[in-house]
């Protein structure tokens, strides 16, 4: 009988987020697969958890999936962890899961932190609706052909960058989306130096020329404002008739027209009941 993958996420900064579910899977599985196994063997050590731990990152993915879908199918659990969050966010996991339900392998989630979920709700910005973008392209011709095809997004967009790439991606968000555009940009997130800047991208970008990035960063961009839709006294006029056609007295399918197109009620009541 195949084993089990368990897809454990682990602190982004704080350990004490780091859940009692957790800490109990990764010491009863028989193997980890770790993006690095030097920081999760810190982790482990924390917790006196004594553990073997399988390397496993962006460039040896490849090599390590079938040894480790190998052992899983023998009968054995393991446990995928990322350095920091939820694994198969911008991290090879995502191979992994995808490997275990391929080969009839059960997948089961130990949820935990995530850096652009906690980023997103503490950034002042519109979350209904988001898109999450991860790291753009080191490549710049790659990485302004990405932003084009976010120029008309309206959704809330959120990015991972690191410091030494943070003023160049700025200048690029700012050709692309404009300078008065707004951005939360999130660092150290649930550690003791916990930052938002909330900036246009002019203002984020003087910033960052005077003063070092230092630190891993969560970029969250307001999304493009919706043009305002322009409504005539006939559309208005259409909009009531149907609120009549609901069964609406013509005084309130005016008021509700009025609302929506931003017409007089007045002018609508009397086209209405001509």
């Amino acid at each position: 009988m195949a084993g089990k993958l368990y897809v454990v996420g682990t602190p982004i900064g704080n350990l004490e987020d780091f859940s009692p579910r957790a800490e109990r899977i990764l010491s009863e599985v028989d193997f980890i697969a770790a993006e690095d196994t030097r920081v999760t063997l810190k982790l482990l050590n924390r917790f006196e958890i004594k553990k073997e731990l399988v390397s496993y990152y962006e460039h040896n993915k490849d090599r390590k999936e079938d040894y480790i879908i190998g052992r899983m199918l023998s009968g054995e659990t393991c446990a995928v962890v990322t350095d920091a969050g939820m694994p198969a966010i911008s991290d090879p996991g995502e191979n992994l899961v995808r490997a275990a339900y391929e080969n009839g392998i059960e997948v089961e989630s130990v949820p935990g932190p995530v850096a652009f979920a906690t980023a997103l709700c503490i950034s002042g910005l519109p979350t209904g609706r988001f898109c999450f973008e991860g790291f753009l392209s080191m490549n710049r011709i790659s990485r302004m052909e990405h932003l084009a095809q976010l120029k008309d997004e309206t959704r809330t967009m959120i990015f991972y960058e690191a410091p030494h790439k943070l003023l160049k991606t700025l200048d690029d968000m700012s050709k692309t989306f404009g300078e008065d555009r707004e951005i939360a940009i999130c660092k150290e997130l649930t550690k003791v130096h916990e930052t938002v800047f909330r900036f246009t991208f002019d203002e984020a970008i003087k910033y960052f020329e005077e003063n070092q990035p230092r630190g891993e960063y969560v970029l969250v961009v307001r999304g493009k404002e919706k043009a305002a839709e322009t409504y005539t006294l006939d559309d208005a006029v259409k909009i009531a008739k149907e609120y009549l056609e609901n069964g609406q007295p013509p005084s309130f399918a005016a008021k509700n027209a009025a609302a929506v197109t931003g017409i007089k009620k007045g002018d609508i009541y009397k086209e209405l009941i001509k």
